[in-house]
């Protein structure tokens, strides 16, 4: 296979300050341009910033072993070259038809200029118009695929088994059915329905390679009964203790963070199993850090958790009524057991014995999740919840979100549990609107 030149943009170096090297047996150019952007990044106590400076500490490196020059190419592992492409070294072109003034046009126009040498170019980056810009002038550009998993084909957590009548009787006799199918995954729910119209739920035991039952819930959860098949396998993961990760996926109205949240209650406040529960959520709609908003950092927070305000209200109402719905709330809050936190802020904490729940988690890269998950200590159970098809983020899709990488990464795990959850139980008004909108 004859090498290509890739040339990265800087939004690839943000998502994955490893890309450099996932370029095996490649030339990858990084034009000055993107080093000033990163430059103008490094300064920041978010992710983006965090990541930034883990580029320039890796270029630093590599200028410090003084294996070559970064400006003429610098041979690293696995058979990629690097270089630091200066943009104004190079000749001009009057028949680019892009204007020079901007960032994105000076990157594309590096890799026009390299390709008119003859080389094999290629830009990546995560900006699709960017790469629309570029194809358009005759300019091969991808997205940066390392990092992602098809949503499409992504694991559900549930299946339909169709057995015989008398495997479902013996389920209900023996607690247990033996099962022969070879790809069922750690906590994976069965469906088991037979012609004669008899079905069971349960969930396959990894260990002993069996069907078991969900566990037996005596009463509602902090006010909430399932609603639905997803809604009852959900519960059973969020309520088991052994299982620390979580993901629950489904668009708007099917109950993800009211089953997590009520689970969390449960958890922390009646079985006294963590000391705290910890809510987070990312903050993407305004592009900006919380830090640009006015007040204390309770005031910054309490309209973008307002959706988690919501949804505890209610389950203090459905749990007490709705005259003592708002003395619960009062209580839960003044307990100091119950914590809202920005993503950006988790990062460095040590979070030993909590029930976390980040939410919205598809407006995460899968460094991002990686680096909350890492924060989990001994004891600590970490649920995401989330839809890939609803993302704020301009740099991340379906395919990319550090939800959907989780999913696919962590399957195999008997420590992981995951559900799809497809059924709005909302309202008719938003099942619909979920439908047909």
């Amino acid at each position: 296979m004859s090498r290509k030149t890739f040339i990265i943009d800087t939004n690839v170096l943000l998502h994955d300050p490893d890309a450099i090297s996932k370029f095996v047996d490649n030339d990858v150019i990084v034009p000055l341009t993107v080093i000033e952007e990163l430059d103008r990044m490094k300064r920041g106590s978010d992710e983006l910033g965090k990541n930034a400076r883990h580029v320039i500490r890796f270029i630093d490196s590599l200028r410090e072993k003084r294996q070559g020059d970064l400006h003429s190419g610098i041979k690293i592992d696995k058979g990629i070259t690097f270089k630091i492409l200066i943009e104004s070294h190079l000749p001009e072109s009057k028949d680019f038809p892009l204007s020079l003034n901007k960032p994105d046009n000076m990157i594309i126009h590096a890799a026009y200029q390299i390709q008119k040498t003859g080389e094999r170019v290629v830009l990546v980056s995560k900006d699709l118009v960017m790469r629309v810009k570029a194809e358009a002038i005759g300019i091969e550009a991808e997205d940066y695929e390392n990092l992602k998993e098809s949503y499409e084909g992504i694991y559900k957590g549930h299946r339909k088994l169709e057995v015989p009548k008398k495997d479902i009787d013996m389920f209900y006799k023996d607690n247990f059915l033996e099962t022969d199918v070879k790809d069922l995954h750690p906590n994976e729910y069965c469906l088991l329905s037979s012609p004669e119209q008899s079905s069971a739920i349960c969930k396959y035991n990894h260990r002993s390679k069996r069907l078991e039952p969900l566990i037996k819930v005596t009463r509602d959860v902090w006010g909430i009964h399932p609603l639905n098949l997803e809604q009852k396998c959900a519960l059973d993961l969020l309520l088991r203790d052994d299982i620390k990760l979580v993901t629950l996926i489904g668009q708007a109205g099917t109950g993800k963070t009211l089953l997590a949240l009520a689970s969390a209650l449960r958890k922390v406040f009646d079985e006294g199993l963590y000391s705290k529960i910890l809510v987070s959520r990312p903050i993407v709609p305004l592009g900006k850090d919380i830090g640009y908003l006015p007040g204390t950092k309770d005031e910054k927070l309490f309209h973008w958790m307002q959706p988690i305000y919501d949804n505890l209200e209610f389950l203090c109402q459905s749990t007490n009524g709705a005259s003592n719905g708002a003395e619960t709330l009062k209580w839960i809050t003044e307990s100091k057991k119950i914590e809202m936190e920005a993503v950006t802020y988790i990062r460095g904490r040590s979070l030993p014995k909590m029930f976390i729940i980040i939410d919205e988690a598809q407006n995460l890269t899968p460094h991002e999740v990686k680096t909350i998950i890492s924060r989990a200590g001994q004891g600590t159970k970490v649920v995401l919840t989330g839809d890939p098809t609803q993302i704020d983020n301009p740099y991340l899709d379906k395919d990319s979100n550090g939800l959907t990488f989780t999913v696919s990464k962590f399957q195999q795990y008997p420590i992981y549990g995951h559900m799809l959850l497809d059924k709005t139980e909302r309202s008719e008004l938003a099942a619909i609107a979920a439908d047909i909108l």
